[in-house]
């Protein structure tokens, strides 16, 4: 079974295009539309990897990362921030509150799949690590 990825971003074309992009690799993909429904599907399905956009509706990005490094139960999940917010002071500010890797949009498919190949590779060399 694919590794499952949750996509939080309230663009519909993006989703769309980064549903594709990860579905043709095997990962079975989830989206979310906001912050809030981001943040119970990361509760409910347990992805391995969440790409999140930064300008969403109700809390933004910047927060659902806080929120979710905050909780133990999901301090552990992979984050790639995908935002038309390109600028270095919001780079700086993604990765600050836990981001793992930080994309500005419009993003390459191939380098996403690359980002979240990386990401998966070192959280599983991480679980293996004693």
């Amino acid at each position: 079974m694919g590794k499952r990825v949750l996509v939080i971003e309230d663009d519909p074309s993006a989703a769309r295009l980064v549903e594709y992009a990860l579905e043709k690799e095997g990962y079975k993909v989830d989206v979310a539309v906001n912050g809030v429904e981001g943040l119970r599907k990361v509760q409910e399905e347990e992805p391995d990897l969440i790409i999140l956009d930064v300008m969403l509706p109700g809390l933004d990005g910047f927060e659902v990362c806080h929120r979710m490094r905050a909780d133990p139960g999901t301090a552990h999940v992979p984050i790639l921030m995908l935002s038309a917010k390109a600028h270095a002071t919001d780079r700086f500010t993604g990765l600050k509150v836990g981001a793992d890797r930080y994309l500005a949009k419009p993003a390459d498919p191939a380098e996403i799949l690359a980002c979240v190949k990386s990401l998966l590779t070192e959280k599983g060399a991480a679980a293996r690590t004693p």
